[in-house]
């Protein structure tokens, strides 16, 4: 009964959160919002007892990025930045660039065959929640998670090419 109770309160905190951080117009609403949003996730991984994942939640994610958001936020003068042209033209290329990857990827997932699954090592059954968690994200969801790490060093590349340009 009071899992029930804790799931709606923490799926309502994610999704208000959420919600409101993509609605706000101040930005460090947004990021307050965001980080409500964060906790809600870290009470989910509780519940479902991935401990590991609510304390990497809350340590990672919400201690050590969002703080960085935060600041970096209060330190760029949002009225000048404002002020300058947001989007560039070449969006075409970017729906374009979109398009092909997002092909690719429905292509390899409808034609996976024997050579993208991984062989199962002959090993005892693993001991804890990490072992598990690490068993299942590196068997299952391998491509899933290199996906994610490539679109986080496309990030990474476009901030520096970014950045660069008002230097």
């Amino acid at each position: 009964m009071m899992d029930t109770v804790f799931f709606y309160i923490f799926a309502l905190m994610t999704l208000g959160g959420a919600i409101l951080c993509i609605t706000r117009r101040n930005a460090i609403h947004s990021a307050i919002f965001l980080i409500m949003s964060l906790m809600g996730v870290a009470g989910l991984f509780l519940l479902q007892h991935a401990e590991f994942l609510f304390a990497v939640q809350i340590v990672l994610y919400i201690g050590g990025i969002m703080v960085l958001f935060l600041f970096v936020i209060m330190l760029v003068n949002l009225d000048e930045e404002a002020r300058h042209r947001q989007f560039n033209r070449q969006w075409l290329l970017g729906v374009a660039s979109v398009a092909v990857a997002g092909g690719s990827f429905t292509l390899f997932l409808r034609h996976q065959t024997a050579w993208t699954a991984l062989p199962v090592a002959g090993r005892s059954a693993p001991a804890g929640n990490t072992e598990l968690l690490a068993d299942v994200l590196f068997r299952n969801y391998l491509v899933p998670f290199e996906v994610a790490s490539v679109l986080l060093l496309v990030a990474v590349v476009g901030s520096v090419i970014m950045a660069k340009k008002r230097i």
